[in-house]
């Protein structure tokens, strides 16, 4: 455990890590600390969610057709809020939203980055209180800078992100996000209200033996990977098989275990979802950011995960991702199954 004298705040550490990098501005140092900011009031109102009136639906649908708790809109609402007033932000685009939003200040017009995110993943674990989560991603906009944000800022492949990450409300909550540096962890310290440093250089293990997917829904799934779902529950003691089933049910749940533990997580297409049914530019691509960074892999299964060019603000796309051994088994079945068809 780390010592009280030696924590590092999420403040300090983003401070230190612009000095290293003598032409950096600063402004994506602020955008991570207002990130942070969003996500500390975030988690206050889901530790007091059973407490009030924001347990729940909200009586209304999203963009993606699913049915909006009380909570996602506070979260969706709350960054928004802090991010256009931070002056360090171009726009936004929120999975919660149909289309992105400009903000047109002058300071903002003048920043150059955009924020695109998940506000509140895993939103149907709430009222059973599973763990749930923030995703967010950052990119440098395209567009000029002093005009407003245009749709090309928000339809960028995932190898131009500048930093991304998440936020997982649970028994502690934390914050991990990547730049192409590295890979960090804060912890938050109640006592404070900061996000501390407890997971400095996040490695993914290379060999995993922890597998995640919806497992109700093999009939719908490809034969390739029916074949690895077998593979993973075929006995073999010179591998370690069979390996652990774990699926929560909330990617930042399940990312966050393969992230630290190894193993892989997969949301394939199926028969009800053939381009899959993870949206690209705010769970993929971010997680894909992050699991690269910390020597993981992502795939769509037949091409890296942050090498697709967006279309669409909401365009959707199966992911296998995670420990790098796991996912080239698991891509190796799917090819398998290209081949002989």
């Amino acid at each position: 455990m780390i010592s009280r004298r030696k924590l590092m705040t999420l403040d300090e550490f983003t401070i230190q890590e612009t000095r290293r990098f003598p032409q950096a501005t600063g402004e994506l140092s602020a955008l991570l600390r207002d990130i942070g900011l969003a996500c500390k009031m975030i988690n206050k109102q889901v530790l007091k969610a059973g407490l009030v009136d924001i347990l729940g639906k909200h009586g209304a649908t999203n963009v993606q057709g699913e049915e909006q708790m009380k909570l996602d809109i506070y979260a969706n609402e709350t960054l928004i809020s802090v991010l256009e007033n931070s002056n360090d932000c171009a726009g936004i685009a929120s999975e919660e939203n149909d289309e992105y939003v400009c903000f047109n200040d002058d300071f903002s017009k003048n920043s150059k980055y955009v924020v695109l995110f998940d506000p509140l993943d895993g939103s149907s674990n709430i009222d059973v209180n599973a763990p749930i989560g923030t995703i967010f991603s950052i990119y440098r906009r395209v567009s000029e800078v002093g005009q407003a944000c245009t749709p090309e800022d928000f339809l960028q492949p995932g190898n131009k992100l500048m930093a991304a990450g998440y936020v997982i409300y649970g028994s502690s909550t934390m914050l991990v996000y990547a730049t192409k540096l590295s890979v960090n962890g804060f912890t938050l310290e109640p006592s404070i209200g900061e996000f501390c440093l407890s997971h400095p250089e996040l490695k993914c293990p290379e060999i995993g033996k922890i597998y995640s997917v919806n497992q109700g829904n093999t009939s719908k799934y490809s034969d390739g990977m029916k074949a690895f779902l077998d593979y993973c529950m075929e006995s073999n003691k010179e591998e370690g098989r069979p390996y652990s089933h774990r699926y929560i049910g909330s990617m930042v749940a399940d990312m966050h275990r393969t992230l630290i533990k190894g193993g892989i997580f997969i949301y394939p297409a199926d028969k009800s979802n053939v381009r899959g049914k993870l949206r690209l530019q705010y769970e993929c691509n971010p997680m894909a950011f992050l699991i690269e960074a910390a020597g993981g892999v992502a795939s769509d299964g037949s091409q890296r995960i942050l090498d697709i060019q967006p279309t669409q603000l909401h365009e959707r796309c199966p992911i296998y991702i995670g420990s790098k051994n796991m996912v080239n088994t698991a891509l190796s079945f799917a090819k398998e199954e290209e081949t002989v068809a």
